[in-house]
């Protein structure tokens, strides 16, 4: 009964919810029309809306106000606007900072911009994960693990974020459990992160001196987080990179090239096609789980062994 519950709770992605959201969308719903007449915003995006999208930045930043502003403690950042995957729908990636730690909030905007729901918009059909489990079959990044698995995981990580670097004795124990499995690893430096792209290009140039260096890079550089700086990344990096059993040097100096680059890049606009809005982000055969170190351990494992006896 248990895990049964467990695993109604993480039906969809097991994202982790701000403890306001509930009280947020109550007041929300009872107050969002009548403001909205007073506005009388017209539906089609105001003008200097970069985005194109129905809503502007300074519009979301005075809603988070007017819902948040009763707590001093409590500071957002809004991430993207832009278009959801449902026509008409805007969708809204804010990183929201709390005594609970950093957590994603994410919004869909109505057409008539008149409602803002919170939470995921998940892939509907038959096998509702197949589009997302094609599109990532371009995923690139560092693999291991047969290629030909019943069993894909593809993670998108941060290297400078404290929650990938909390998550990976999960990751690390379910690729145990699921020997058999295929790992891809993505680098999805995210924008509030000062250093996480420069690191993201010194991983790939160490896959590609040495593949096997590749993963104790990844973990040397979450283990030292806390003492990476914007001011000091590419000396730590570079002693990073040749205690990992690779040359240093030759890493920094790859890290710069336009061709690196290219391939975070390509990684952040795969993930961002395929809905990643935070990290880590897990992928089992297309399924997303947002919330890795939220999701019960039994049920995540279970799922795996789910999507690897649907194939692929």
């Amino acid at each position: 009964m248990r895990r049964a519950l467990l695993a109604l709770v993480c039906l969809f992605s097991c994202s982790a919810l701000l403890l306001e959201t509930s009280e947020f969308l109550h007041a929300q719903s009872a107050k969002t029309s009548s403001s909205r007449a007073v506005s009388g915003r017209a539906e089609a995006a105001p003008a200097g809306n970069a985005t194109g999208a129905p809503v502007t930045m300074d519009e979301v930043n005075s809603f988070m106000r007017h819902t948040f502003g009763w707590n001093p403690d409590l500071k957002w950042q809004v991430v993207n606007i832009g278009p959801a995957e449902a026509p008409g729908v805007t969708e809204v990636d804010i990183t929201v900072n709390a005594a609970q730690g950093q957590q994603p909030l994410v919004l869909f905007i109505t057409p008539d911009g008149g409602f803002a729901i919170n939470g995921e918009m998940v892939p509907f059909g038959a096998d509702p994960f197949a589009a997302t489990r094609q599109l990532l079959s371009r995923a690139a990044g560092p693999a291991k693990g047969p290629a030909d698995a019943q069993l894909t995981i593809v993670e998108f990580s941060d290297l400078q974020c404290p929650h990938c670097k909390a998550a990976q004795p999960t990751i690390e124990k379910l690729l145990t459990d699921n020997p058999n499995a295929r790992f891809i690893f993505e680098n999805y430096p995210l924008p509030m992160h000062d250093w996480a792209y420069k690191a993201a290009g010194y991983s790939l140039c160490v896959q590609q001196q040495n593949a096997d260096a590749f993963w104790k890079f990844v973990q040397s550089v979450y283990d030292a987080q806390d003492g990476i700086t914007t001011a000091n990344a590419d000396a730590k990096l570079t002693e990073l990179a040749t205690a990992a059993g690779v040359n240093g040097q030759t890493a920094a100096a790859c890290s710069a090239n336009a061709q690196t680059k290219s391939k975070i890049d390509q990684a952040l606009a795969l993930g961002k096609e395929a809905g990643v809005t935070g990290t880590p982000t897990l992928f089992l055969n297309g399924r997303k789980i947002q919330n890795v170190t939220g999701t019960p351990y039994e049920v995540l494992t279970a799922i795996a062994k789910f999507q690897a006896g649907q194939g692929k």
